[in-house]
């Protein structure tokens, strides 16, 4: 699908659903797999580990720095979680467990943004889908303990 405000990307990572799944739901690794560059880490004061409904603050930097408020929409155990900010678009993980392993697909959804038209401008579908590819492999290299 090359739908401008949708991205979907699949790894499949030797490691259990819910090893995959913890380390997802504590916002202060975000920044330790982020591939997109932007995520410099959690905001002090959040909870440690999400929950439907809960908000987290990150850290975050695209040419000057800056604060992002987040709250978590999907949530169900072991299997998927989305969170979004005030611009209504989704980072979601799918997991799906397969033989010796998961199936982890990160989405970015901008269907119901109110952002569309600026990121289209911006080209944002290919840079996410860029980070996106980079962040499964660093989700993958942490959890396999490389570097």
């Amino acid at each position: 699908m090359n739908d401008p405000d949708f991205v979907s990307e699949q790894r499949f990572i030797a490691a259990p659903a819910e090893e995959i799944f913890e380390l997802l739901a504590v916002p202060a690794m975000h920044s330790v797999i982020d591939g997109s560059g932007t995520v410099q880490g959690e905001q002090p004061g959040g909870p440690a580990r999400l929950s439907l409904g809960a908000r987290f603050g990150m850290e975050m930097n695209m040419a000057v720095d800056y604060k992002i408020l987040n709250t978590v929409v999907e949530f169900e155990e072991g299997r998927r979680i989305a969170w979004q900010h005030f611009g209504k678009h989704i980072w979601r993980y799918i997991l799906q467990p397969a033989d010796g392993g998961t199936l982890v697909t990160e989405e970015w959804d901008a269907r119901q943004s109110r952002l569309r038209f600026v990121m289209r401008l911006l080209r944002y579908r290919s840079r996410n889908a860029a980070g996106i590819e980079r962040t499964l492999a660093k989700l993958d290299a942490h959890l396999a303990g490389r570097p």
